[in-house]
Formats: C-alpha cells, structure tokens, sequence
C-alpha cells in the first residue's frame, strides 16, 4: 500500500510538472498576442491600408505554411506575425521614442514547449 501511494505521489508530481509547463508556455502565447495586438492598434492609428495589412498577414501565412518540428504552430505564427508587423514601414517611419516603445514590446525569451 505505501508503494503505491508513493506511485501515485511521484504521478501527481509529474502532472504538476506538466500543468505549470502548460501554464508557461500559455503565458508566452499570451504576451506574444498582446504585442501582436499593441502593433495591430499602432498601425490602425497609423491608418495602415487594409491591403497592406492583409500583405502582411499572407506573409505571415505562408511562411509559417508548414510548422517546424518541435515549435507550438500557434507561438511559431504569432512571432511570425510580430516580427512581420515591426518590419512595416510605417512603424519604421515612427518618431524614434514611439520606435523604441514598440520594439520593448517583444520578450526576448522564446521558449521552444
């Protein structure tokens, strides 16, 4: 009886240890968005044409068509899109206080989950 509570301690360990795994890696997904979305409400404010945002957004498709082994498709298309959205020009063309702003945005810790 005590080898099995102790089985079923060192299971809820490892269920534990996959939950806060989880909870990191949607905690990433989750700061990437609102950099996403941070840049999507600059460009509107910008009043970046539709077509250039739909551009930007095939861009962004397409490179990330086929996932890349060991990468979360939906953190791989996320960074994608970020990265794709600082490359537009009209941020590029931002003072350069709004520039630096935009690029402190993006956490420079990327977690492969």
């Amino acid at each position: 009886e005590l080898q099995q509570k102790v089985e079923e301690t060192e299971l809820l360990k490892t269920e534990l240890q996959m939950l806060e795994t989880e909870r990191v890696r949607l905690s990433l997904v989750e700061e990437k968005l609102m950099d996403v979305l941070q840049l999507l409400q600059q460009l509107r404010d910008l009043n970046i044409s539709k077509r250039a945002l739909g551009k930007i957004l095939l861009s962004t498709l397409e490179s990330c068509r086929d996932p890349q082994p060991g990468k979360a498709h939906l953190f791989e298309v996320l960074d994608t899109l970020y990265h794709e959205l600082t490359a537009c020009e009209l941020l590029q063309s931002q003072p350069l206080e709004k520039a630096q702003s935009c690029q402190s945005l993006s956490n420079p810790l990327v977690i492969s989950c």
